[in-house]
């Protein structure tokens, strides 16, 4: 086997072993479970002879020195941590394609003219403390302070007091301290498991990413009509909540369809929704619905045009139906779209060039955001991910791995 790809098999092997809980695996953000797997990067990095260091915020740096030590270095990186009983692969694929690549220079005996930097990023999802990007946020003194109050979902602890109880500090959060300067990063680049069907669907063992879609969200959209018996009130004189809002959602997928007819990149999802199971029964028209509206593009337009409709449909259905919609505000988060640059150099080393967005958020979106050069390539994975049943091959992984390292070797970079 050949050497990186051995150590690429040890290293998924080691973080199974070490974090897997019954089904699935277990790397809770700022837990035992992301340490464990800092501890078995860490290690691999000090015995392929990197520098180790680790931020204040916990957030691993393993740096292949370069010719120039004061040069803007290149980071390959990704998160550690995984959602509660997760696969192996989500986050922590790109961190050890980071060290594939630190590995196969130094076999090779490439020096680059600047540092490159495997990074190993903390708290990437938002399944324990309903933040994303806590780790790269942090890094670029992106967080708003508020969040260290912000408690954990299972133990219910302070993400402040989460950080003292591991050793780390939460001063650099609170003073929104930048503790990785952007004009010291040539470029980042990631490798991170498809989480979506695509690669398997066209028979493809990678792609590179276009951009992350960005997201707008009506996190607490209700509908508010009257109770009433489900025999006694006739058509004119109901207030469903409940048909109003499956019309309002009825049409929200029609407008999905006619951006897609269009060749446009939309997905509009409804993640919740729900009545009040204190006062629902199957002989009661529901007086309340909760929903959620989950808008997603490549295209800020889009999503803002979708939120526009979304808003004007809900009051002219809400007439119809002789109730009242509150979507309430929306969270967001903007598109991030790859240096084209990078996405040529990176589908110039792949056998089959393919090129796709990434429904999901990733930490290239906050390099991106602070103005980083930034490219990104997706590895084929069987069913899907936040699941148990990841399945990304070590084949399909290498074909991944190598484009990275075509890239640093081969083409010049921003």
């Amino acid at each position: 086997m050949q050497p990186e790809i051995e150590l690429a098999a040890k290293l998924f092997d080691a973080l199974d072993r070490a974090t897997r809980q019954g089904r699935g695996i277990v790397r809770d953000s700022f837990g035992d479970g992301e340490q464990a797997a800092h501890d078995i990067i860490r290690s691999a990095a000090l015995a392929l002879g990197l520098e180790v260091s680790v931020d204040a915020i916990g957030n691993l740096m393993m740096t292949l020195p370069g010719r120039d030590r004061r040069a803007p270095r290149i980071i390959i990186g990704s998160h550690l941590d995984s959602s509660p009983q997760s696969g192996n692969y989500d986050g922590a694929a790109g961190v050890v394609a980071g060290l594939w690549v630190a590995s196969a220079l130094r076999s090779a005996g490439k020096q680059l003219d600047c540092d490159v930097t495997v990074m190993g990023i903390r708290a990437e999802e938002s399944s324990w403390f309903n933040i994303s990007y806590l780790g790269s946020g942090g890094a670029f003194g992106l967080l708003d302070p508020a969040c260290l109050a912000v408690t954990r979902s299972d133990n219910g602890r302070s993400l402040e007091a989460t950080l003292l109880e591991r050793g780390f500090d939460p001063r650099p959060i609170r003073e929104r301290r930048v503790l990785l300067d952007p004009a010291g990063i040539r470029a980042y680049l990631e490798l991170h498991i498809e989480q979506g069907p695509t690669l398997v669907a066209e028979r493809l063992p990678a792609a590179v990413v276009t951009g992350i879609r960005g997201c707008k969200r009506f996190r607490n959209a209700r509908c508010f009509g009257q109770y009433a018996h489900s025999g006694a009130v006739n058509r004119p004189h109901r207030h469903d909540a409940v048909a109003a809002t499956v019309a309002l959602l009825h049409h929200l997928e029609s407008i999905w369809l006619q951006y897609e007819q269009r060749g446009a990149d939309l997905t509009i999802t409804f993640g919740e929704l729900y009545t009040d199971a204190a006062c629902h029964a199957p002989s009661k028209i529901a007086g309340e619905t909760h929903f959620v509206i989950d808008i997603r593009s490549i295209s800020q337009q889009f999503m803002d045009e979708v939120a526009g409709e979304a808003r004007h449909a809900a009051v002219r259905i809400g007439d119809s139906y002789r109730v009242a919609f509150d979507l309430g505000a929306t969270s967001d988060s903007p598109p991030a779209v790859m240096d084209e640059r990078l996405r040529a150099g990176l589908l110039a080393q792949l056998q089959q060039p393919y090129e796709m967005p990434s429904g999901a958020g990733h930490d290239a979106a906050v390099f991106a955001k602070v103005g980083i050069p930034t490219g990104m390539i997706f590895v084929r994975n069987e069913n899907g991910s936040h699941n148990p049943d990841e399945a990304m091959t070590l084949e399909d992984f290498d074909a991944g791995a190598r484009a990275l390292l075509g890239l640093l070797m081969n083409l010049p970079l921003p």
